[in-house]
């Protein structure tokens, strides 16, 4: 990845346009370009506002910045303090990520049962799971992770290690939200996710050591990143948990939102652990949000929209770090994915709602055929009309749904009762398979 060019030192770029100033701000510049919070690598490339050169813009972009700032109880590398800058675009942002990861969760109709709502949630933890893993390396395919989590089968290599740790993690993260975030927690947040998958097991939910100074590099060996020294690290870990810990009462406030996006970027600038720090982050993004109130984050995959634009999560690191650490960029960077992530629900939850009503629909609700099956057998049905082929065993539908073993049989049989589905023998087991013409059955 190309590094991003540093903007011109403040004190050099304000004394050689000091006599511009007035001009300068009879533009209005605001802290944003058209909704963008815009870096100086990009901005440069960019036509300034008419009578002025590029870095009589920036040095107006940086004025309107400054007015806007807040200093963060947290420090880079020189004992500076970190800062957020809250925009109109990043206000604008909190507002609707601030509304809907504390909303309903609903779709276009009416709102799935408490079965169904279940059924969402473990689909976002292994989504989770699958994605948070992949950013680190795990090169598990998504099916094959599917399938691991939903049927409960040990893992077999370091990838599927990797997710099993970061679904069960995400399972077990409501357990410390009743209480104050402590470096003992991180650590053994780090160990569930790390168990197993370190080259040094015993580097798992401790801190790194100073003959493990580490460096973040791209794939092509450019030193990205250089975090802080290994003796610095139980300080810097005590400050980020006295942040995490503040409340809305407290003489220091700052929009819990923006408070759980800092705790990402914080254990991505420090670096703690020797592996681990991404998984890490996001976990700890989570138990804030959640901690906050946000419920709904529980239904948000993070790691699948960062998955997307891996180099842009990246360089929302780096123009913080390049630009006098301003947390701006992480911020709103952290905020887009958000929304999408909300997005994403929203749209899963209709398609859901939509299939469900396409099965009502097929089963021809009040027949004699509907009236033999029930809404897990429906949404199988559904499934197997979408996937022509797919076998299905009855530990998967027993954890899809949460349901006892001798109630998945009886799903399943019941299915082939109704001459729907044939059972087979995979690999010694037994699997059910919808019949060929079924789409006709349902006519």
């Amino acid at each position: 990845m190309k590094l991003p060019v540093p903007p011109p030192p403040w004190l050099s770029l304000f004394e050689r346009h000091a006599g511009q100033i007035p001009v300068i701000l009879g533009h209005g510049i605001r802290a944003e370009v058209r909704g963008v919070y815009e870096h100086w690598d990009h901005l440069r490339h960019l036509t300034p506002p008419q009578g002025l050169d590029v870095e009589q813009w920036w040095l107006g972009i940086k004025l309107a910045r400054q007015s806007l700032c807040k200093a963060l109880p947290l420090h880079d590398k020189s004992g500076k303090p970190f800062h957020v800058c809250p925009s109109d675009g990043i206000q604008r942002q909190l507002f609707q990520v601030a509304r809907d990861a504390a909303g309903a969760l609903q779709g276009a109709g009416e709102l799935p049962s408490g079965v169904m709502q279940e059924r969402y949630l473990v689909r976002s933890l292994i989504e989770e799971a699958m994605t948070s893993s992949q950013l680190e390396g795990a090169a598990t395919t998504t099916q094959v992770a599917k399938d691991m989590l939903r049927s409960g089968r040990a893992p077999r290599d370091y990838g599927e290690r990797m997710i099993v740790n970061n679904f069960r993690t995400m399972r077990e993260l409501k357990r410390w939200l009743g209480q104050p975030l402590t470096p003992d927690i991180v650590f053994e947040i780090h160990r569930m996710l790390t168990d197993g998958t370190l080259k040094d097991p015993a580097a798992a939910g401790r801190l790194r050591r100073a003959d493990e100074n580490i460096f973040v590099e791209d794939e092509t060996g450019t030193t990205l990143h250089v975090p802080p020294s290994a003796r610095e690290l139980p300080r810097r870990m005590q400050a980020l948990c006295d942040f995490a810990n503040q409340n809305d009462e407290s003489d220091f406030f700052i929009h819990p939102v923006v408070r759980a996006i800092t705790i990402h970027f914080m254990i991505g600038y420090d670096h703690p652990f020797v592996d681990g720090n991404g998984r890490t982050a996001r976990a700890l993004f989570y138990w804030s949000m959640l901690r906050a109130g946000f419920w709904m984050t529980e239904y948000f995959s993070i790691s699948s929209i960062l998955k997307q634009a891996p180099a842009q999560y990246t360089r929302a690191y780096l123009y913080t770090e390049s630009d006098d650490g301003d947390a701006s960029y992480f911020v709103a960077h952290q905020l887009g994915v958000l929304l999408k992530a909300i997005d994403g629900v929203h749209a899963y939850i209709d398609r859901k709602q939509q299939a469900h009503a396409q099965a009502q629909t097929l089963l021809r609700p009040g027949s004699a055929l509907a009236r033999r099956l029930n809404h897990r057998q429906r949404a199988l049905l559904l499934n197997a009309l979408r996937n022509p082929g797919k076998a299905y065993t009855i530990a998967v539908h027993q954890r899809t749904h949460d349901i006892a073993y001798d109630t998945a049989r009886s799903d399943l049989v019941g299915l082939v009762d109704a001459r729907l589905m044939r059972r087979d023998k995979q690999d010694k087991a037994h699997v059910f398979v919808a019949r060929p013409d079924l789409a006709e059955k349902l006519r």
